[in-house]
């Protein structure tokens, strides 16, 4: 007797697995229409999950809206703030100009070390084996350009009047790799820390901010620009932002890396600087022949 029923449930587990190959194959085969057991699966799943979806969507949606709308809270804040402070630092420096304006009319100053004259140019052309050296410009000599002119571009300085013709001229880079290229600048903080701009690090693309005094509190994220005191480059013109800053091997001074506020690589248009006081020769101070600051 128990042998009987050993093989009565063989012969029924043999049966299923025969049953369930034959209904794999069926529902494998290709259809042009599912059966109504798989449609009326598919359709009660797709119910089930429009019905939790639904819901779901919009709760996100709530509390992605909600969360939208508090960033949008602290930062129009935010704004609010800076507004206060421009309008503020607008006051202070209308007033600062009137005084100025007063003492220079009083001592009978006409022209300040800061005065000058942008001439807008557009770069016509750039040799791609110097990129980062060398771009020529639609402006010349008939148009008032000069060697050792300064140019930039509405972020920030991009070189110097390098060679002049009569309707182009040549503009020479700061990240060109050249001893010679060279400008007197300075670190804005609370007590202004004054260095040469010269070399440039074409792996990181950062200018490097030379001989600073090794007592010069230097600190990341202030601003570095020309100092005017090399008689050359006017004073005021945007160089760049501190990243980092070392000191030399000596400890004598200090080395600030900096990320230039001018793009060298994309330039289409530059403002050529003339400045309209006189500018002192390299050998007035004391500069070798052929160098300038």
């Amino acid at each position: 007797m128990p042998q009987f029923f050993l093989n009565k449930r063989l012969i029924v587990l043999l049966v299923s697995i025969i049953i369930l190959v034959a209904l794999i194959g069926f529902s494998l085969r290709e259809r042009s229409q599912p059966t109504w057991p798989e449609q009326f699966i598919k359709d009660t799943s797709g119910w089930v999950q429009s019905l939790v979806s639904k819901p779901t969507q919009y709760l996100v949606g709530f509390f992605g809206d909600f969360q939208d709308l508090q960033n949008t809270y602290q930062e129009n804040k935010q704004l609010k703030t800076r507004v206060d402070k421009l309008v503020s630092l607008e006051a202070q420096v209308q007033k600062l100009e009137k005084d100025n304006k007063q003492l220079r009319d009083v001592l009978g100053e006409k022209e300040t070390l800061s005065d000058y004259k942008p001439l807008p140019a557009t770069v016509i052309g750039r040799n791609p084996d110097r990129w980062h050296e060398l771009l020529i410009i639609d402006k010349g000599k008939i148009n008032g350009i000069e060697q050792n002119m300064a140019v930039m571009t509405a972020t920030g300085l991009v070189g110097k009047i390098k060679s002049v013709n009569q309707f182009s001229s040549t503009v020479q880079l700061l990240s060109a790799l050249d001893p010679k290229n060279r400008i007197s600048a300075f670190i804005q903080g609370e007590a202004n820390a004054y260095g040469l701009v010269e070399g440039y690090d074409q792996e990181k693309k950062q200018l490097l901010v030379k001989r600073i005094p090794y007592d010069a509190k230097v600190k990341k994220g202030q601003t570095v620009i020309s100092s005017g005191l090399g008689g050359v480059f006017p004073p005021g013109l945007l160089i760049g932002k501190v990243v980092s800053v070392k000191t030399d091997q000596y400890g004598l001074n200090q080395t600030a890396y900096i990320n230039p506020g001018a793009d060298f690589y994309d330039i289409e248009n530059v403002l050529v600087i003339k400045r309209n006081t006189t500018q002192p020769s390299a050998s007035d101070l004391g500069a070798p022949k052929g160098e300038n600051l």
